[in-house]
């Protein structure tokens, strides 16, 4: 029987194969699909579903990779464990800093765009106070448990997907075939797109973060990655069509809303209202799982003294790594009061990339017997991940200014850890031995 301390310190399996698809299809579907589309057809005008095309493409090889490194080890930490293990402490830390980073952002992010979503419906109060009050709310749940976080989590993902369902299936009477036109799939504007639809994929791997917490992890992890981004994708592409189909590019380019302005097309005011409660439920699932990925690396990196210890304290009644999912949830909170939604956005599709290009690396390093695909697979997704990664000079130099400076960070940060536990070993070898007088 496990000791008292051993279950205040381990994680538990509670989470079903539905329940660890449904966290990362919650993490895929939200803020992305309901935002990013306006964003992606503005620049690439009706090819965008070429632009949604490339960017599964990159999230499946590196989905590959993420397949591979979760069989051979299902860990808690996900992306920093691998890195850790297979490169180095350093590309481990460096994983880990830039994943809490960007999910962090974008658990702000879709903060905002519930709250633009719901003052827009409901002026009660300023938008970011709506945003602030709904991170509170979501740590709580966090806090509280993944169980009961998954429970909430998958009737938020049923719902959406239902809403979304409905979208396509009354957009699709409405589609004028006019509105495919012009079709430049060669243009420049395709690829830049694909760096902001990558957003909208990114959270594919969010399950790989709580692999000890999920049944049978070396088998329900992997599927439950390839389900999410198989079902996401189709769900996208389906959504984009009809989107373009009902209004053309460029009206999605110039709304906020872009899948609400789609559905004013049909004429139906209530029809518009259940798209905009669909953004609003995707948006608070991808906040719930953001919460809880994070927290969850947070703990993985303090377990081994990359941050501070207390971090990764579980709590003794709902086994949660509490402090980590507090400060995770302050911190968002925060942002959601001051953040800059377009360039919260950006900054976090380029430290997503930096990350994933570690994870391609890891899945590079694994050796032979450990190998699901050929060595081609991860070496594709990491020049994938890098070429995406290169875009970002035309697509948002600010977002590469503030993503070097949280880099350069994240090493300072990591130097002075080394430090202070150098220090630490310092002192306790030179602390004089007190030596037991005889009786």
């Amino acid at each position: 029987m496990a000791s008292q301390k051993d279950s205040e310190t381990s994680l538990k399996p509670t989470l079903s194969l539905f329940d660890a698809t449904a966290v990362s299809v919650g993490a895929i579907i939200g803020a992305g699909i309901f935002v990013v589309t306006g964003v992606a057809a503005g620049l690439a005008g009706s090819a965008f579903v070429i632009s949604m095309l490339m960017a599964a493409a990159v999230s499946l090889l590196t989905a590959l990779s993420f397949v591979e490194l979760t069989a051979w080890m299902p860990k808690e930490g996900s992306v920093y464990e691998y890195a850790y293990r297979l490169i180095s402490p350093f590309a481990g830390f460096i994983s880990g800093w830039m994943w809490i980073f960007s999910n962090t952002f974008t658990g702000a992010a879709v903060a905002l765009g519930f709250a633009q979503y719901f003052t827009a419906l409901f002026p009660v109060m300023p938008s970011n106070v709506t945003a602030a009050l709904l991170s509170i709310a979501f740590t709580a749940m966090n806090y509280f448990g993944v169980r009961k976080s998954a429970l909430l989590n998958n009737f938020l993902v049923t719902t959406k997907l239902a809403i979304l369902a409905f979208f396509v299936i009354l957009g699709t009477a409405y589609a004028n075939l006019g509105n495919y036109a012009p079709f430049s799939p060669f243009s420049m504007g395709v690829p830049y797109a694909a760096y902001f639809v990558f957003f909208a994929y990114g959270g594919f791997a969010r399950v790989a973060v709580i692999s000890e917490e999920v049944k049978d992890a070396r088998r329900n992890v992997p599927r439950a990655i390839l389900l999410s981004l198989g079902i996401s994708t189709a769900v996208y592409m389906l959504v984009g069509v009809v989107a373009l189909g009902l209004v053309g590019a460029g009206a999605l380019a110039a709304s906020g809303s872009p899948l609400a302005a789609a559905m004013e097309a049909t004429g139906s005011k209530v029809a518009v209202y259940v798209i905009s409660a669909g953004a609003m439920l995707a948006t608070s699932s991808v906040l719930l799982t953001s919460i809880l990925g994070v927290s969850r690396v947070a703990y993985a990196m303090a377990k081994r003294r990359d941050l501070p210890q207390f971090l990764g304290k579980l709590h003794s009644k709902h086994a949660t790594p509490y402090y980590s999912v507090l400060l995770v949830g302050a911190f968002t909170t925060a942002m959601a009061l001051f953040a800059d939604l377009s360039g919260v956005v950006a900054m976090s599709t380029f430290a997503l990339l930096f990350y994933y290009a570690f994870a391609n690396v890891s899945a590079l390093r694994l050796q032979n017997r450990a190998r699901r695909y050929s060595r081609l697979v991860p070496a594709a997704g990491t020049a994938a991940c890098l070429a995406m990664l290169v875009l970002v000079f035309f697509v948002s130099p600010q977002a590469l200014i503030v993503g070097v400076v949280c880099v350069l960070a994240g090493v300072a940060f990591y130097v002075a850890m080394k430090a202070l536990r150098k220090d630490e070993v310092s002192g306790q070898m030179l602390r004089p031995v007190k030596s037991s007088a005889s009786s």
